[in-house]
């Protein structure tokens, strides 16, 4: 943990009590103007801190940026995902950012966010809207020991975290869509994208790319995404600071992980079914060409969907485009 990340750490622990440079100094284990001198920084950075000779230093209040040293001081110890956050003012998909550095053997856990994405993308293809400093937009490597069949199962841990993540952090109850999808009244509020790079029996390295719309006014979406698109604010009623419910997901995505990794996969998606509104109603699925018709029953051991067709048949569907029928 860096020296920025330790004093945000402390600063948070004391709460409105304070915390004495002298206190700082020494659990960090530089000088009272080396704590100063930090302190002036993280306060060019927006955060509020207040110095009394009776006190000592108070965080007052936090701006609204992702600063990777306050992320990893909120998040504190993780298993496994969080242990290093990378922020970027823009790049063109986080996604791409964590491919590199798969490719560069780093170790799994690592995460990056961007404030904005200059190509962001989702599934099959499409692009993702990213404007600097209204949502998250973040990227994960892993490296799980699965099989490529069973990478699915990583997809609905992810739905699952954010689903907890936001009601715990709003108060509000999402919808889960097979198989990325988290919904208000059918409108999109974030979404996820899963890139994988397998050999024939083993994951290499997955990348988990998250996109959640956080602070835009439903006036702010592009003309010809506001009847399929809101965000965390336009259904709350208000704005939320981004770091707290950043770190929020990633505590539950850490969670998860570890929970699919430990062979527990079904008790998620005995969660997941709960919060699903595509399990029980029919369903087509476009894939490439093809279509399909059925109805979605659950989810088998891997995290596929198991759809009943028209004619009767049981079809295991890992990708495509779902639509559910009203």
């Amino acid at each position: 943990m860096t020296t920025d990340a330790q004093i945000l750490s402390a600063l948070r622990a004391a709460e409105n009590s304070g915390v004495s440079g002298a206190e700082l100094s020494l659990k960090l284990g530089i000088s009272r103007a080396a704590i100063w001198a930090r302190i002036e920084e993280l306060r060019k950075l927006g955060y509020e801190i207040e110095a009394s000779p009776h006190l000592g230093y108070r965080l007052t209040n936090d701006p609204d940026v992702l600063h990777a040293d306050d992320l990893v001081a909120r998040l504190g110890k993780t298993q496994i995902i969080g242990r290093d956050i990378r922020v970027f003012q823009e790049t063109t998909s986080t996604n791409d950012v964590v491919e590199k550095l798969a490719r560069d053997g780093v170790k799994e856990g690592v995460v990056v966010f961007a404030e904005s994405q200059t190509r962001g993308r989702g599934r099959l293809g499409r692009k993702w809207i990213s404007p600097a400093g209204k949502g998250l937009w973040f990227s994960i490597l892993l490296r799980p020991e699965l099989r490529p069949q069973e990478a699915t199962q990583l997809t609905v841990a992810a739905a699952t975290a954010l689903w907890r993540a936001i009601h715990a952090e709003t108060g509000l109850h999402a919808e889960i869509k097979w198989p990325n999808d988290i919904l208000f009244r059918g409108k999109k509020v974030a979404g996820i994208l899963t890139e994988m790079n397998a050999e024939l029996d083993r994951v290499k390295y997955l990348i988990l790319g998250v996109g959640v719309d956080v602070n835009q006014a439903a006036n702010e979406f592009p003309p010809e995404v506001r009847k399929l698109a809101t965000s965390l604010r336009a259904e709350l009623g208000r704005p939320l600071l981004r770091a707290e419910l950043a770190t929020a997901i990633l505590r539950e995505l850490d969670r998860d992980y570890a929970r699919v990794c430990g062979g527990h996969f079904a008790e998620l998606a005995d969660e997941w079914e709960e919060r699903c509104t595509t399990i029980g109603q029919p369903v087509t699925i476009s894939i490439g060409e093809r279509q399909i018709r059925g109805h979605a029953e659950s989810l088998d051991d891997d995290g596929a969907l198991l759809v009943r067709t028209e004619h009767g048949h049981l079809e295991r569907i890992i990708g495509g485009d779902v639509t559910v029928e009203k």
